[in-house]
């Protein structure tokens, strides 16, 4: 046989993705350096490395330490325990194997959920010293709620009970009574020594009542194929392929289902459908492409998709919804907030995402479930979650590819959850927390939403920013350039000026000096209410009586009242006067225009005080105002 197709036949091999879990010492890297070394499946160089780190650092007595294999971070080698998730990839003839080696500590409960996000088997280690223990009900709790459907429970170390049937048989019975109360379809018992090698790689004479197969050949012959969902297509669009005008692909790896040449699709969320007009690989075009293929589609008709969206079959629609049940891995070192916007980046799809409520958290120790307001690192549960765009998904035990996610923090983009999607939310059952003391706010008027919880949604405090000066003196264009400017910025801000709340607000008010009062009154309960609920006003008003200008301050509250004052002339307002209103007051069609007619006081103490000639510069003063004070923003 040449290289060549050795190569090819090599990559038609089926590939099984494993993981190994148990407890502390139970064995899980010896299990799988043995299978290595007894499969003939090392490098001269690391059989040597092997024999020389077993001399220096083999904790195995006379014999090879082959979990020095996989043992590779420095502290694992001294403390004898895998920390981080270690992979090995090997391959016989008859199966490729990727083996993720995952830490036994349930402080690193994240880092076996990493190892098993993939996988396709799970081998579960039980000392045949300790048998059942809460580490193995825990490993194989993670197992079924991350939908792996095949479990070896390797009863290990069966050479220091002298290779007993019973002791075999009682750990057994144990685990059977415990995983009744899981969905686990397939599990098989496997009795070994891992250290001397029985039933690893070949059956073992010393065990002549086990009927059942070594571990390397269970591996080699589990059947896997049928996990995968080649029924339901779903084709997560990830880029546009626009090489040239007369070529446009849509790239993606197929998620599930068998897409084909020809076939009617529908893109979502669009649902306009077209039939699939080639089917593009890196060695050409193909009929048809399913899991896990990386392929280009190309449409017969010119549809509008983009990364993020779904090609699908009409008839075989995914759920739809912006409200999801999941249960939630929390895998960030800081504690959950659950007033936090997260990412959630579900297949190729990014979007905006609250959790609405946590239903409860599970102890993984002992299943049982209690109310929280908050998730810790490694701590497991069941949540709703609303998201900012509807989501298409299947339930996570239909379709893995389909209906997971993972939650990112907006802040540091750490992944801070892995998410497993139970189904669609009606919102009907969900919770609404409502104590005594709400009820007490809620007759008194007062918001369930903490000032500090409002800070943190938006990255700033609501204030109330004043603009007083003469007509024409550039208080509007300074208010309007502001408002533009912290838009762009990210803050959230309302503006208010003369014209806009005469015409509804105060709209039956004239300009005397008692109807001038009552609408800037007015205008203060609306910025009160704004600044309450976290969002910035810019006011710009003449509001020429200082007595009515503390008033306002007294209504907004006087630490969150910011007075800038535009110091501008007459001459200069009479220059930019654009809508005439000072020649009307002087031939006596207009009354009570400050500076004329009615008197305008000079602000005493404002917090600014601006030159309307540099109009250029005056937005940014303001909005380094804004940053000295925490303001806007307040990181």
């Amino acid at each position: 046989m040449d290289i060549k197709d050795f190569l090819d036949q090599d990559q038609k091999k089926d590939l099984l993705r494993l993981l190994t879990a148990g407890s502390v010492d139970d064995g899980k890297s010896t299990l799988i350096g043995r299978l290595l070394f007894d499969s003939k499946k090392l490098y001269e160089d690391q059989l040597d490395a092997l024999h020389r780190d077993n001399k220096k650092e083999g904790h195995a007595g006379e014999d090879i330490d082959y979990a020095l294999l996989l043992d590779g971070l420095k502290a694992e080698r001294e403390q004898g325990i895998t920390i981080d998730v270690a992979y090995r990839y090997f391959s016989t003839a008859k199966r490729k194997f990727i083996i993720a080696d995952t830490p036994g500590h349930e402080q690193y409960t994240r880092n076996m959920v990493t190892g098993a996000s993939t996988a396709n088997l799970a081998i579960i280690l039980v000392d045949t010293r300790h048998g059942v223990i809460t580490q193995t009900k825990r490993h194989t709790f993670i197992v079924s709620l991350l939908g792996i459907k095949h479990v070896v429970l390797a009863v290990n170390k069966m050479d220091l009970v002298d290779f007993d049937k019973e002791v075999f048989d009682s750990i057994c019975k144990d685990y059977k009574d415990f995983v009744t109360q899981l969905d686990i379809p397939d599990i098989t018992f496997i009795p070994l020594s891992a250290l001397k090698g029985d039933n690893v790689v070949d059956i073992s004479n010393r065990m002549p009542w086990y009927h059942g197969k070594s571990m390397l050949e269970f591996l080699e012959t589990v059947y896997i194929s049928s996990d995968r969902n080649f029924e339901d297509l779903r084709y997560p669009v990830q880029y546009v392929s626009r090489p040239s005008i007369h070529f446009r692909g849509f790239a993606a790896t197929v998620a599930s289902g068998v897409i084909r040449q020809g076939d009617e699709v529908m893109a979502l969320p669009s649902r306009k459908t077209s039939k699939v007009a080639a089917i593009s690989t890196y060695d050409g075009d193909v009929e048809y492409a399913y899991p896990p293929q990386a392929v280009t589609v190309t449409l017969e008709d010119e549809i509008d998709i983009s990364r993020g969206e779904m090609i699908i079959h009409p008839e075989n629609l995914p759920k739809i919804d912006r409200h999801i049940e999941a249960d939630l891995v929390w895998m960030d070192e800081n504690p959950m907030d659950p007033n936090t916007q997260f990412f959630i980046k579900h297949s190729s799809n990014t979007t905006k995402a609250r959790i609405d409520s946590i239903q409860y958290r599970i102890d993984v120790n002992t299943l049982e479930k209690s109310d929280v307001d908050h998730f810790e690192l490694n701590e497991i549960g069941r949540v709703v979650i609303t998201t900012n765009k509807p989501l298409f998904f299947d339930p996570y035990r239909k379709n893995r590819n389909t209906g997971s996610f993972v939650l990112i923090d907006p802040v540091t983009h750490n992944t801070c959850a892995v998410g497993m999607i139970r189904d669609r939310f009606t919102g009907k059952e969900l919770k609404v927390h409502i104590t005594g003391t709400d009820k007490e706010k809620i007759v008194q008027g007062e918001s369930l939403i903490k000032s500090k919880e409002r800070v943190k949604r938006y990255n700033q405090k609501g204030q109330t920013i004043w603009i007083t000066g003469l007509h024409g003196s550039g208080k509007n264009e300074l208010a309007y350039s502001l408002e533009r400017q912290l838009f762009d910025l990210g803050a959230t801000a309302v503006l208010l000026d003369g014209k806009s709340t005469r015409m509804g607000l105060s709209r039956e008010l004239d300009y005397s000096p008692a109807d001038r009062a009552e609408h800037q009154r007015r205008v203060a309960h609306i910025c009160k209410l704004l600044n309450d609920q976290g969002i910035i006003t810019i006011c710009s008003f003449i509001s020429p009586s200082e007595s009515v200008r503390q008033q306002v301050a007294e209504i907004v509250g006087s630490k969150k009242f910011n007075l800038i004052y535009f110091d501008a002339d007459l001459e200069f307002c009479r220059k930019n006067d654009e809508y005439g209103l000072y020649e009307k007051a002087e031939s006596g069609e207009l009354k009570y225009l400050p500076g004329i007619d009615m008197n305008y006081d000079i602000p005493a103490n404002p917090e600014l005080e601006l030159n309307p000639a540099e109009k250029e510069k005056n937005a940014q003063v303001v909005i380094d105002f804004l940053m000295n004070r925490k303001i806007f923003p307040v990181e």
